[in-house]
Order: C-alpha cells, then structure tokens, then sequence
C-alpha cells in the first residue's frame, strides 16, 4: 500500500508553481512519500492594488499559513522575503533550502544594459528599494532614468518591456531562474548597484509546530549557511520596523577562506524613493553559531543605520 501524499500549499502563480515543484520532489526523496500541490490564492494574487498600498508585509502568505493551521495543507513553500519577520504562533520555519542567485536583473529592450539604456529610459519595478536604489545609482552616473511602479507575474512585467511600454523592468534573478527564463536578461546587476530585498532568492518551508515527524524530515533541506545569512537580513528588516514593502535592501555574503568559511559580512541600505538620501552600512564578524547570535548581527547593523537617519527614510511604519 502506497503512502498517504503529503499536501505542500502553494501560491497558483507559474513562479510560485515551479518552485513549489521543486520542493515537491526533494521532499518527495526524503520522505518517499508522494508530494501533491495545493494551490492557495492569496490576497496579494488578487489585489491590483500596489503592493506599498496593501502592507506589502504578508499578503501572499497570510492564506497559506491559514490552510496550514486548518490542516488542510502539510506543509507550504513561500518566497523567504514575502515572510513576515515575526514567527507566527503554531508554525515553524522547518527549512530554509540552499538559496538561488539573490541578485536583481534587468530584462531591457535592444538586449541593453543599466548604464546603456536610452536617455529618460523608463524603468519599470513593484519595488521601493530598486527605485530607492536605481535612482541613487543614476544621479551618481549621471543617468537620466524614470522608474515607474508596476506589478503582476513575470509573463505581464516582461509584457512591458516586449510591447515598448517600458523600457526595461527590474526582476529578481532567482525568479527568472525557477520558471526557466533566465535568458531573457539584458543586465545582471552588481550587489554594490543594487542591495537585493532581505531573504531574496531563498525559499521558506513551513510545518505546524506539532508535526514533528515532518519537521525532522524537511529539516534534511535545510542549508544552515543560507539560514543564518537569511536571519541576519531579516533581523536587520525587523529592527529596522520595516515591512516588506519598505525600501530596505540586505545581503550578507559568507566570507571563505579556503574551503573554510570564516566570517559574515552584512550590508543595509535604506534609501528615499527618489535617490536623494542613502543610508549605507556593512559590518563583517565570525559567522553566528547560532540562531540568537544571527539575530543579534543584524540587529546590531540596524541600530548603527539608525543612528545615521535610516529612520526618517522609510515612509510607512509597519506598526
């Protein structure tokens, strides 16, 4: 007699499908268990509003989590930097597996770069920190760009661009990677461009916090070095009192020595929408050993940001 499949939630977009499959056949090997998809919508699937405007923080992930603690879903995948950064009562984050490229990309028209893009190119993104970003970046290099919020799946923002209502669109990589579209990308921006969104490129695994069976299997996926790099950015995200639609990049990058990896080094950035005012700060140490001491570098990062201003720069307070 075969075993019960287990059910994995997930979001119904092609992105969210295609990483949701890829989880489904690792579990699938570690648990020799069949892994069925159960497809979730989400507020942020159907709101056209933009995502600053919903609260950004949770919208995608609030109906999961739902189905989750009703039962009707084992275990669910979300995209890490959608996750609210506070734990939520009754789940736990049971896997955090081996992160993609976390790096933003520009799809261009004229298969252009950043730097060659047309005076006054308009430049399409849903996100605050790439506006916040580009535009320190263009006013630095002398660059005359637009950047216009947008929102919608990959096939719509790429739409833009194809149709020459844009010029170009910002997009994760790791997105682009999942769903098989990475040659499609015009530009790789460096991280000293563009700091990505907390958690970008990684994905997130959740169980009930009562499932321990299940906990100790999905724990086999977890990569502790994508872990603890992810809690520090999310940390620095939770110090800052910043959702995630609020204009904070962070990347912490695991320095090697060797095959020996020895030191963690942080970077924040908070910014104004225009371009005008950056806060920028990096720190490097040893590599946390621990969830508490992951928590505590971020959180460290975030005090000296705020210190230098981070906090008038953000807009809406998550409350």
């Amino acid at each position: 007699m075969t075993e019960k499949a287990l059910r994995l939630g997930t979001r119904r977009s092609k992105l969210a499908m295609a990483q949701s499959g890829q989880v489904a056949d690792a579990v699938s090997q570690v648990t020799g268990r069949p892994v069925e998809l159960v497809e979730i919508t989400t507020y942020g699937d159907t709101s056209r509003e933009h995502l600053a405007q919903i609260g950004g923080t949770g919208v995608f992930v609030a109906a999961l989590r739902e189905a989750l603690l009703r039962g009707e879903v084992d275990f669910a995948v979300h995209s890490l930097k959608d996750l609210p950064t506070q734990p939520h009562e009754g789940l736990v984050l049971a896997a955090v597996p081996e992160r993609e490229d976390p790096r933003d990309v520009v799809v261009a028209r004229d298969a252009r770069k950043l730097t060659d893009l047309p005076r006054g190119a308009r430049i399409g993104t849903g996100a605050p920190r790439r506006m916040a970003q580009l535009n320190a970046y263009a006013r630095s290099h002398g660059l005359e760009i637009e950047t216009v919020p947008i929102r919608g799946n990959v096939d719509t923002r790429i739409g833009y661009v194809r149709s020459g209502e844009l010029d170009a669109v910002v997009l994760a990589a790791a997105g682009l990677n999942r769903v098989g579209r990475i040659d499609e990308v015009t530009d790789f921006l460096s991280v000293d461009t563009v700091l990505p969104a907390p958690g970008q490129g990684a994905l997130a695994i959740e169980c009930t916090a009562d499932n321990s069976e299940l906990i100790a299997a999905l724990a086999e996926l977890d990569d502790p070095f994508t872990r603890v790099a992810v809690t520090a950015e999310r940390s620095l995200l939770a110090a800052l009192e910043a959702g995630c639609s609020a204009p904070v990049g962070a990347l912490a990058d695991l320095l090697a020595d060797g095959q020996i990896v020895k030191e963690m080094r942080l970077r924040g950035v908070v910014g104004t929408t225009d371009g005008s005012t950056l806060v920028q700060l990096s720190t490097t140490g040893p590599v946390p050993q621990t969830h508490e001491a992951a928590l505590a570098f971020g959180r460290e990062l975030a005090t000296e940001m705020l210190a230098q201003g981070a906090a008038g720069l953000m807009g809406e307070r998550a409350h």
